[in-house]
């Protein structure tokens, strides 16, 4: 299989030295309009895939962004491999802002959006017991070591819908009572769509601030977050531009399974499942169904 690296995360993050043929792409999906245009290219003969998460000049909130339809997007488009990258904050003192997190588990506290490409009339459930790719998981961590950004491999991502931050009282409770190590908005359902859609995902959490449970800090600036948002963003190109060459023009099935997720995961009988929605899994679920 061809490797075809797909990126979500902010648009600044896509202005790559070397970048060969980018071309901005409108991708169709059955299920709407995916975040923006996807800006393909390729890196050191490694296909690359761009989308910009909440669309150029930051238009969509992390509640409005079509999650269902920017993975189907990047699937259709031939991505094996997702990399997350996304602003975050964060619970322990040693994790500071401008430091990276790959994260390895998520909690869920996102409410107002759509979460699965399955439903009545075809109904699948994968497990997310291990959410991210520890292969892809293990590379983005490699280049972001190669890259001199301070990294910590492995940590719990709390998903809140937002778009407003934490409370107090929140942020203590997600640090103290639930162990969370970083917050975010963006991650959920996005991982979890991933899985569904067999594609390989890893989260790259960009530290920004301390949320507000921290007595040095205080609550959140967003002035203060922009900022390091900046600085993190040259990060984050230095991360990505490694990748290429760490995971190679081909690659080999999943060691892990995450491009097998929907081998016994869809429960209706042939028979029984809704021709509409089995239409819509073309990309999705192809594969299988």
């Amino acid at each position: 299989m061809t490797t075809m690296i797909g990126v979500i995360g902010g648009s600044g993050l896509y202005d790559i030295e070397g970048l060969e043929g980018p071309e901005w792409r409108r991708v169709d999906t059955p299920w709407g309009d995916a975040s923006d245009e996807i800006l393909f290219g390729s890196l050191n003969d490694v296909k690359m895939a761009f989308l910009p998460r909440h669309g150029r000049g930051h238009v969509h909130s992390p509640s409005s962004i079509n999650y269902r339809a920017n993975i189907d997007a990047l699937k259709r488009s031939g991505v094996t491999d997702v990399i997350s990258v996304s602003a975050c904050g964060s619970f322990r003192d040693e994790m500071a802002p401008g430091d990276f997190v790959i994260i390895d588990q998520f909690i869920d506290r996102t409410f107002a959006r759509e979460k699965s490409f399955f439903g009545q009339g075809c109904v699948g459930h994968v497990s997310v017991a291990h959410p991210t790719c520890p292969r892809l998981s293990s590379a983005c961590y490699q280049a972001a070591r190669d890259a001199g950004i301070m990294t910590h491999k492995g940590g719990t991502y709390l998903a809140m819908e937002g778009p407003q931050f934490s409370s107090l009282a929140e942020s203590k409770m997600y640090r103290e009572q639930w162990g969370a190590d970083v917050i975010g908005m963006t991650n959920m359902p996005e991982a979890k769509l991933a899985r569904e859609a067999e594609l390989c995902y890893a989260s790259v959490a960009m530290i920004t601030d301390y949320d507000s449970w921290h007595p040095d800090h205080g609550e959140v600036d967003v002035t203060k977050i922009i900022a390091t948002l900046m600085g993190n963003a040259d990060k984050a190109r230095g991360l990505v531009s490694r990748l290429p060459n760490l995971l190679g023009t081909s690659r080999a099935p999943c060691p892990h399974g995450c491009d097998r997720a929907l081998e016994y995961a869809i429960l209706t009988a042939p028979d029984a499942r809704d021709p509409a929605l089995v239409a819509k899994l073309d990309a999705v679920a192809g594969r299988i169904l």
